[in-house]
């Protein structure tokens, strides 16, 4: 069986950074944050959940926001 080379939070920030170097800026719970803050925050803290929206300007993505659910 072939090994997976990333963990998830690996993905996450290969992803993330990609979008960042399409100068797409990335926020977490509301402030402006970084591709490695983002996906520490989310490998760090697996318990809870976290929503991604696309922001678009003009029919392109300009922003992307992970916003933590609240399960009650």
């Amino acid at each position: 069986m072939k090994e997976c080379r990333f963990e998830h939070g690996d993905f996450l920030a290969v992803e993330l950074q990609a979008f960042e170097n399409q100068g797409i800026s990335i926020w977490l719970d509301g402030a402006p944050s970084s591709s490695a803050e983002v996906s520490q925050a989310m490998t760090v803290r697996e318990s809870e959940s976290y929503m991604r929206d696309y922001v678009f300007d003009e029919g392109k993505v300009s922003q992307i926001h992970f916003d933590r659910i609240d399960e009650t």
